[in-house]
This record gives C-alpha cells, sequence and structure tokens, in this order.
C-alpha cells in the first residue's frame, strides 16, 4: 500500500520543485497590491458599517414614532378611565352617605363626616405609597455607580452616600 505524502515531504524526489504536473504556484503579489487589496477591503468594511448604521437609525426611529403614538393613545385612555373612575366614585359615596343616613340613623352631616373621614384616609394612603414609588424614580444605584465612574458627578460627593451627609465626629471642624 502506498501512502499518502505529508505536508512537507517532496512529491517527487527525482523531479526539480518547479516541475510537475503544470501547475506552478503564481508568484506572491507586490506589495502595493497587497496594500491596495487591504485598503479596498477596509472601504467596503467602512460602507457596511455606514450602511448598518443608517438601518439602525432608521430603525430606532421608526421605534420612536411607534413609541410616542402609543404615549398619546395611552395617556388619552388613562383621561378616560380617571374620569369615569373618579365619577363612579363620587356616586359610590354618595350611595354610602345615603346608606349610612337611612340605615344607621344617622343624620346627613354626620354620615358626610363618616365618608369624607373614609376618603381622606384612603388619600392618605395612597399620596404616602405614591412618594415611596417617586423615591424609586431617583435612579439612586445606577447615579451611584456613575459618580464611581466619575461620570455625571456635578458636586463631587455622592448625595446619596450615607457617610458623606453623615455629621463628622466631635471635635473635627466641618468643612
Amino acid at each position: 500500500m502506498a501512502q499518502d505524502p505529508r505536508p512537507g515531504d517532496i512529491a517527487d524526489a527525482t523531479g526539480a520543485p518547479g516541475e510537475g504536473e503544470g501547475s506552478a504556484a503564481p508568484p506572491p503579489p507586490s506589495l502595493e497590491e497587497s496594500l491596495r487589496a487591504v485598503s479596498d477591503a477596509g472601504s467596503a468594511s467602512l460602507g457596511a458599517t455606514v450602511d448598518t448604521l443608517r438601518a439602525l437609525r432608521g430603525l430606532i426611529s421608526a421605534d420612536l414614532a411607534m413609541a410616542r403614538s402609543a404615549a398619546g393613545r395611552g395617556l388619552a385612555w388613562t383621561a378616560a378611565a380617571v374620569v369615569f373612575g373618579a365619577t363612579a366614585w363620587l356616586l359610590a359615596t354618595a350611595w354610602i352617605v345615603a346608606l349610612l343616613e337611612r340605615m344607621s340613623g344617622l343624620s346627613w352631616l354626620s354620615a358626610l363626616a363618616v365618608a369624607t373621614l373614609l376618603n381622606l384616609a384612603i388619600t392618605g394612603l395612597a399620596a404616602w405609597r405614591a412618594s415611596r414609588f417617586f423615591d424609586y424614580m431617583g435612579l439612586h444605584a445606577t447615579r451611584r455607580q456613575l459618580s464611581r465612574l466619575g461620570l455625571f458627578d456635578e458636586h463631587g460627593e455622592d448625595v446619596d452616600d450615607p457617610a458623606a451627609t453623615a455629621a463628622p465626629p466631635a471635635g473635627e471642624p466641618r468643612a
């Protein structure tokens, strides 16, 4: 059995390196041709990058237009929900006042006072919960990380860092 030639082995020990089956390797390109090929490849790569960025800009533009339209429609439907919800709440409060006056024998003034206290308690609870959620919108962790990176550090110190706002120990003057 004949063995397959390995890379680096000479195919025909008797023949000259350029002789053989008539397939001579082409000479390597000149330096100028190589530089031109690299330049052409770089230009093609830059053109593809520009085309990709244009397509991405078009996609973002279309996405923002769709989001803007959806936000407007969402706000309109939210306004309708608020109006009808407030109307329903007023009617429910009127029913509660009428039932308190009829069923428990309270006067109109007393029934209105009970309904008012109920509404004020719910309003206080809602305001407290809303303030807690608005506090989360401060992006405290993100601002802290960005200030550690040295970005968006307006005052030179982190306003959310408890160590920065803590009182200095007694005997040290405040800077």
